[in-house]
């Protein structure tokens, strides 16, 4: 189901840049287009999903506050919140950094910091949610969520002169990969080849889809904050059944790079999550999945979702450096 908005509001995302990068084309031997995600108002593609669920609830009129958890997605519901005039909770966990509680609170927020990672915070919402009466939003596992993400293919479609060979995307806990399917299903492009980038340490996707089953992981490790959900959504899983994806997991210190490179290449600072993906691009590995016969050679064209830059400044880009041996 196409996403509408509540009551024929206008979404609260912005239709987002299709360009070419002539770098990473050269990188990868075919044309890569950019979808900039980064430049949405909230800072990422979360604007698209969670301004959805959020005009919905409105629509509805709910009366009590909304809740939401995580870093990107909770700059969109705070970001939606204050365009409805509804107040908003966000838990973030403490692996987020000062960056988006500033950024928070800034748009209006109350915010409380809980726990390590996502995980935490998500059971910590979850309580405050049940005790309090709120709506509960969560940031990557909801049909509302799934369905203002698809958003995002559906202007693929309108900017493209033809079908992409593949489209690469970071995955952390399966929101942005459930949307991309929802999209592929609503164009008629459900063929195209998705290739699910995480990085070690956050890798519960690549896990899940080796054991076949939703695997948790131990403990996140991996700087890139934003993919570290312990456990991906089921509906990922289920994405993988539907669709052609293939997972590719890369190290911290590829994804940073990437994040270093794409800055210079293209002149806009994106958070490690995305760099993931790029990473993807700049190390060969979609040349190796050509090479094994897993992706189709040549390819037309390749679609990389640069999927947000809210919550990284360049300082904290050195101190990833520094924290992980590359200066």
């Amino acid at each position: 189901m196409a996403a509408q908005p509540a009551a024929g509001q206008k979404p609260f995302h912005v239709v987002s840049p299709v360009l070419e990068s002539l770098p990473l084309s050269k990188a990868v031997g075919t044309k890569v287009f950019m979808k900039l995600e980064n430049v949405q108002p909230s800072g990422s593609f979360k604007i698209r999903g969670i301004g959805h669920f959020c005009q919905d609830v409105r629509g509805r009129a709910l009366p009590e506050p909304p809740l939401s958890t995580g870093g990107n997605a909770g700059l969109a519901a705070a970001y939606a919140a204050r365009k409805l005039g509804l107040p908003v909770t966000v838990v973030v966990p403490s692996s987020s950094g000062p960056t988006p509680v500033r950024k928070l609170e800034e748009l209006g927020a109350t915010v409380e910091v809980y726990g390590k990672v996502w995980d935490d915070a998500n059971r910590r919402a979850q309580e405050l949610a049940k005790t309090e009466g709120w709506v509960s939003i969560h940031p990557f596992d909801h049909p509302l969520v799934w369905e203002g993400h698809a958003s995002l293919v559906r202007e693929l479609k309108d900017s493209l002169e033809a079908k992409p060979g593949a489209i690469v995307v970071a995955v952390g806990g399966g929101g942005l990969l459930a949307g991309v399917v929802a999209g592929l299903h609503q164009v008629g492009w459900q063929d195209v080849p998705i290739i699910a980038a995480e990085t070690w340490g956050a890798h519960s996707f690549h896990e899940a889809l080796k054991a076949g089953r939703l695997v948790t992981l131990s403990d996140v490790t991996s700087v890139a904050t934003c993919l570290v959900a312990k456990t991906v959504s089921a509906r990922a899983l289920e994405c993988a059944r539907e669709c052609p994806v293939l997972s590719e997991v890369v190290e911290d210190t590829e994804a940073v790079r990437a994040v270093e490179r794409f800055l210079d290449d293209e002149r806009m600072l994106v958070q490690p999550a995305c760099g993931a993906a790029l990473a993807v691009l700049y190390s060969g590995r979609l040349q190796r999945l050509q090479s094994e016969g897993r992706l189709r050679a040549p390819l037309a064209s390749v679609v990389v979702v640069v999927c947000g830059g809210s919550n990284i400044h360049s300082a904290q880009l050195r101190a990833l450096k520094s924290q992980l041996g590359m200066e």
